[in-house]
């Protein structure tokens, strides 16, 4: 039995563009773990907490994070702390209780017990899938929201779906690069 696709509608230019230039920064870094199995993709093979298949769970975990965003606005990125928790005393290592978000990304940078390859790899076809319907669907790349409240946004700063993307872009290429490393430190290979 063939299936049959029905083709995407026909995106504009810019959006086009966009989107071939986040497939091809996901593809560099999916290419880092061609044939390894779960074993070498939990490994650390450097001084830091990442592993490869933690960082394409980090890596789809943003992606996710911020075509949420998009649809749903600064509630999509929330960093509530726990009552009596201040930023200091999450920064400085003192808070007496760890927000949840905190330690999600905490344990996105590497593969927890349980965890595979496979799964983490189709989670992140999902996320693309999603982020890719997003932004073939939204009204306006120019669509602002503003972001959350958290130390590292300035107060009242607003981002527009196509800055959203562009950063998306930035920071899958940017890990990309980190998984070439990590991949050379476990075994030697390169990805290309």
């Amino acid at each position: 039995m063939t299936a049959t696709t029905t083709p995407p509608a026909a995106l504009d230019g810019e959006r086009a563009d966009l989107l071939a230039e986040l497939a091809a920064a996901r593809s560099a870094l999916t290419n880092t773990v061609r044939e390894l199995g779960d074993e070498q993709a939990a490994k650390r093979p450097t001084v830091s907490e990442l592993s490869l298949g933690g960082l394409i769970k980090h890596v789809a975990s943003i992606e996710e994070g911020w075509l949420r965003f998009v649809v749903e606005g600064p509630s999509a990125l929330r960093y509530d702390l726990p009552d009596g928790v201040t930023w200091a005393d999450l920064a400085g290592g003192t808070a007496r209780e760890i927000p949840r978000w905190a330690i999600d990304h905490r344990n996105n940078f590497q593969m927890l017990p349980g965890e595979t390859l496979a799964g983490i790899l189709e989670g992140y076809e999902r996320v693309a899938a999603r982020s890719e319907e997003i932004i073939a669907t939204v009204p306006d790349l120019s669509a602002t929201h503003p972001l959350p409240e958290a130390p590292w946004n300035e107060p009242g700063a607003v981002r527009s779906v196509r800055r959203v993307l562009m950063h998306v872009i930035a920071e899958t290429a940017q890990h990309a690069g980190h998984a070439d490393i990590l991949r050379e430190a476990l075994d030697g290979r390169k990805s290309s």
